[in-house]
């Protein structure tokens, strides 16, 4: 089983090597590595170049694109792979285990879906841990408590792609959670939870990065809820309330 790992970059200089590093140390041989850049101005370019005089398994494609999502999008567009994930450039995975027992449980189990837990980290130092995101085996009732699985965390068939298509670009923050209720809605699909730590965060992203991002984020997010039916009010607040114990929880 082939799986192909989506890292979108831009003027990531700082991080990527850590990111990569992650990826390309893993003891399952069969990945392939898919670098979105969005036609980064640091020395990003640069550093993924040196990886790939060593790697034959990385694609890299430079240009200009309309945000985060549209990067995912292409990267899911040009995936060979029978399972995708993502790995974003100030990210990494847990440890070199974590792609051969994300396989393991597609394959035993015939998984359309599978996702673990995620650290939020420092960003300056990634043994410093800032919120813990346990998740928990999936049931659809959850859906309306607020509940949804750490995105970075959760990999899946390319099939499940092909079926639901990608993220909406007219959600500039949320989109990942309007593609998770997509999928979670469909009841022919078969997900899985794996309780180990798949991927470290580094602190700093999009959705919490000022207080007008949180705001706009809060208001995609009930846009979602709504427009998907699985809740109201109440469920926005439970899903804010639910990262209260991520901080308490390390």
């Amino acid at each position: 089983m082939k799986v192909s790992i989506i890292t979108a970059t831009y003027n990531s200089a700082g991080s990527i090597r850590d990111s990569l590093d992650s990826v390309l140390s893993q003891d399952y041989k069969d990945i392939e590595c898919i670098i979105i850049d969005g036609e980064s101005k640091d020395d990003t370019l640069f550093i993924i170049e040196t990886y790939q005089k060593k790697y034959s398994n990385i694609t890299v494609v430079s240009e200009a694109d309309k945000g985060i999502y549209d990067a995912l999008n292409k990267g899911v567009q040009l995936a060979t792979g029978d399972v995708i994930g993502f790995v974003h450039s100030d990210d990494l995975l847990a440890d070199n285990q974590v792609v051969s027992q994300l396989a393991n449980q597609f394959e035993k189990g015939n998984m359309d879906g599978v996702y673990g837990d995620l650290q939020y980290v420092d960003k300056n130092n990634i043994g410093k841990v800032i919120r813990y995101w346990k998740s928990c085996d999936f049931k659809s009732r959850l859906l309306k408590k607020g509940w949804m699985p750490a995105h970075p965390t959760l990999f899946l068939r390319k099939k499940v792609y092909n079926k639901h298509g990608r993220f909406d670009l007219s959600y500039k923050i949320a989109a990942d959670y309007d593609f998770m209720i997509r999928i979670l809605k469909d009841d022919s699909l078969k997900f899985t939870y794996l309780p180990k730590m798949i991927t470290k965060m580094r602190v700093g992203g999009a959705s919490n990065r000022s207080v007008k991002n949180i705001i706009q984020k809060t208001k995609e997010d009930y846009r979602i809820i709504k427009y998907h039916t699985i809740g109201g009010f109440s469920t926005l607040i439970n899903k804010n309330l639910s990262k209260i114990q991520q901080f308490l929880f390390k």
